[in-house]
C-alpha cells in the first residue's frame, strides 16, 4: 500500500492566508498559571509567558544540546503552498522555502513539505549537497488550533528540529462533566545511532474528566486519558512498512506481533489546567511469547483545547523507544487536531 500524496491543504483550510505566519514566537522558559506563579509541577514547553483562558497560546519544542527546539521562524505560505522553517543547517537557506511534499504531499488532513535537495555554493555555483527535511503542517477545521512539526533524520543523533503547536482564539473549559475528543494524528519518526526518517499516521482519541480532580489553587484539575491506534509507518517514498517495523521489534523480543501496541496516556493529577493546557506522560507495551510484558514505548504529550464548547484540541506526542534492535532509540513526534463529535 502506498500512502495517498494528493494535495489536500490549500488557502481554504490554512490560516496565515497571504503569506501571514502562523505561529507567534512569544517564548519563555517559564509557562505561568493564571495567578502568574509559576508551576513546577507541570512540564510545560516554552511558549506564552501568562497564558490565559481568552488569549492564543504559543508553545514549541524546548532547545537542548541534542539539536531539539532549533527549528525557528515556522511559517506557512499559502500564495504558493510554500513552508518557512529558520536555523536549520543544510536545509535550502534561508531564501529557500520547503515546497509541497513529492512523494508524499499529505497524511491524511495534514501537509507534508521537503527542503530542496541541492544549494549552490553562492560564489562558485557548485552544488551542495542538502541534508534531508521534512515538515508536516496541521490546521483545525476552524482556523483556531494549529501544529507543525520538522525533522531531518540525517545525522547519527536525532538531530536538528522542532515542534510548534498553538491556540489562535480562547477556551471557555466545562466545569462538570466529560468530553470525548476524537481525530487522526500525523508524524516524524527518526533514530538516534544511526540516520533515517519515516512519516507515520494514527488514531487518537483522548477523553477528559471535567468533575475530576478538584480544583487547586492557579490550577483546574481535570483528569485526562487516551490513546494512540491504528498505527502505521511509510518510507519517504510512501510505502507502508508497517509489518516491518513491529516484526523486527517482535523477532527481537520474542513475541508476535500483528500491530505497532497502542500508546495509552496515563491519568495522573495535574493533567489539565484553566487556561485549556493538558500535559502528561503515556507508554506503550507488549508481551512476548513467554507470558512477560515488555515495555515498548515512554513519552510525553501536550495540548491546547479551545472553543467556546472546548470543541478541538490541538497537541504534540513525543514517544521513545529503545526496542528497535537497528538503532539506540527511536523517536515518533506525532501531531494532532481533533474534535468533539463528528467533523
Amino acid at each position: 500500500m502506498k500512502i495517498n500524496a494528493a494535495g489536500l491543504l490549500l488557502c481554504t483550510f490554512l490560516v496565515g492566508c497571504g503569506g501571514t505566519p502562523p505561529f507567534n514566537a512569544d517564548e519563555t522558559e517559564d509557562p505561568t498559571t493564571t495567578d502568574g506563579t509559576i508551576d513546577s509541577d507541570r512540564t510545560l514547553p516554552p511558549g506564552t509567558s501568562s497564558p490565559q483562558p481568552d488569549t492564543t497560546i504559543f508553545r514549541k519544542e524546548a532547545v537542548d544540546e541534542n539539536g531539539n527546539g532549533f527549528a525557528e521562524g515556522v511559517a506557512y505560505n499559502s500564495t504558493d503552498d510554500t513552508f518557512t522553517v529558520d536555523n536549520l543547517p543544510f536545509d535550502g537557506g534561508a531564501d529557500t522555502p520547503y515546497i509541497r511534499g513529492q512523494a508524499v504531499g499529505s497524511l491524511g488532513p495534514y501537509a507534508v513539505y521537503e527542503a530542496v535537495q541541492q544549494y549552490p555554493d553562492t560564489q562558485t555555483n557548485a552544488t551542495i549537497n542538502q541534508f534531508r527535511h521534512r515538515a508536516i503542517y496541521g490546521v483545525s477545521t476552524s482556523g483556531n488550533t494549529e501544529f507543525a512539526i520538522v525533522r531531518t533524520g540525517a545525522y547519527v543523533g536525532y538531530g536538528f528540529g522542532g515542534f510548534v503547536y498553538e491556540r489562535n482564539g480562547t477556551v471557555v473549559l466545562p466545569t462538570t462533566g466529560q468530553a470525548l475528543y476524537n481525530g487522526q494524528g500525523a508524524g516524524l519518526r527518526d533514530y538516534n545511532g544511526r540516520g533515517g526518517l519515516e512519516y507515520t499516521t494514527s488514531d487518537v482519541q483522548i477523553a477528559i474528566d471535567f468533575d475530576d480532580f478538584n480544583e487547586t489553587t492557579g490550577r483546574y484539575e481535570g483528569a485526562v486519558d487516551g490513546f494512540v491506534f491504528n498505527r502505521k509507518v511509510y518510507n519517504l517514498a510512501g510505502e507502508d512498512i508497517t509489518s516491518e517495523i513491529y516484526g523486527r521489534v517482535g523477532a527481537a523480543s520474542d513475541a508476535t506481533l500483528t500491530a505497532i501496541p497502542t500508546a495509552v496516556f496515563t491519568v495522573s493529577t495535574n493533567a489539565l489546567d484553566a487556561n485549556g493546557e493538558i500535559t502528561g506522560t503515556l507508554t506503550s507495551r507488549f508481551g512476548n511469547n513467554s507470558g512477560q510484558a515488555v515495555d515498548y514505548e515512554n513519552g510525553q504529550y501536550y495540548g491546547i483545547i479551545s472553543g467556546d464548547g472546548a470543541e478541538e484540541i490541538v497537541g504534540i506526542i513525543v514517544l521513545e523507544t529503545g526496542e528497535d534492535p537497528t538503532a539506540d532509540g527511536v523517536r515518533e513526534t506525532l501531531g494532532f487536531t481533533i474534535y468533539r463529535g463528528n467533523q
